[in-house]
């Protein structure tokens, strides 16, 4: 499932966002905002990524006005692996070799254009494994010592 999560400066591009997964025939939970009025992007983040982290197979799409604070946000939340991207090669490659669960834009930095782009290849690339899993082992236990 894919889970969706907004602040106020974040709200619009969400929105289109979720217009795309709907043509593009995608499952989608949203979990706010639901207006432009103002919210905390760290509460919104919580209580997306807290669904996230249900099942392994779970993913996210976060956006705040630059991305930055709700991605920043999210990796508070243990067993979350957000990457702020506004450029294909790096949402394609947080994937590839980081297997980012939650991909984080930001509503004033990337246009409605981009942003579905960045979705497509984010939700459609796959984690490479080989090398990059011990990478991911040694984030999980840094993670795992702060508990």
């Amino acid at each position: 499932m894919i889970y969706l999560g907004a602040d106020h400066g974040g709200y619009s591009l969400k929105e289109s966002i979720k217009k795309h997964l709907d043509e593009r025939g995608i499952r989608y939970v949203d979990c706010g905002t639901d207006s432009p009025e103002s919210v905390d992007y760290a509460l919104i983040a919580k209580k997306t990524c807290d669904e996230i982290i249900k099942d392994k197979d779970n993913m996210g799409i976060l956006c705040c006005g630059t991305g930055i604070g709700i991605s920043m946000a999210a990796n508070k939340v243990n067993g979350i692996r957000a990457a702020c991207c506004s450029d294909y090669f790096s949402a394609k490659f947080t994937r590839l070799h980081n297997n980012a669960n939650v991909l984080c834009m930001g509503g004033r930095v990337v246009g409605k254009g981009l942003a579905n782009e960045l979705v497509d290849v984010f939700l459609d690339t796959g984690f490479e494994g080989g090398r990059h899993q011990r990478r991911i082992d040694q984030l999980t236990d840094i993670e795992n010592s702060q508990k």
